[in-house]
């Protein structure tokens, strides 16, 4: 196993991605608080970026896996695949459907957008820097 050489993420870079994670998340929940839709579509709004979230991750997971030689059996990586795009299009059928403003249908949209890079941006920098020989925040305590 050689693991694939990393660079440390700069503090700024490490910021501004938890930072974008968060106000995407905020935002995106914000908007769910104030809709005004029922509280199944809301349900189903929050379980889609729930899921989209887990997606995201586990599949930037997965190619760094590989990337480093880890192994990691093509199925998952499939299902990764499949719930990341499953994920993006649930979103897609429920804001095309939704009784909403094309205003809002676009905060949803752009709010998800940013969570998912985000997010991915997150986990690459908790990658990097355990590569780099730092622990994680949640291993120092």
């Amino acid at each position: 196993m050689n693991p694939h050489p990393s660079a440390r993420p700069s503090p700024a870079f490490v910021g501004a991605s938890w930072c974008a994670m968060i106000v995407g998340i905020l935002a995106y929940l914000a908007g769910l608080w104030n809709a005004q839709m029922q509280l199944n579509e809301k349900g189903y709004y929050l379980t889609i970026l729930l899921y989209g979230c887990f997606a995201a991750v586990s599949l930037q997971k997965t190619l760094r896996d590989r990337a480093e030689q880890l192994p990691v059996t093509g199925m998952y990586v499939g299902l990764c695949w499949i719930s990341l795009i499953a994920a993006v299009g649930l979103l897609t059928v429920g804001l095309w459907n939704a009784t909403l403003m094309p205003s809002e249908k676009g905060f949803y949209a752009m709010s998800f957008v940013l969570t998912l890079f985000a997010i991915v941006a997150v986990q690459k920098n908790v990658r990097d820097l355990a590569a780099a020989g730092e622990a994680p925040v949640a291993q120092q305590a």
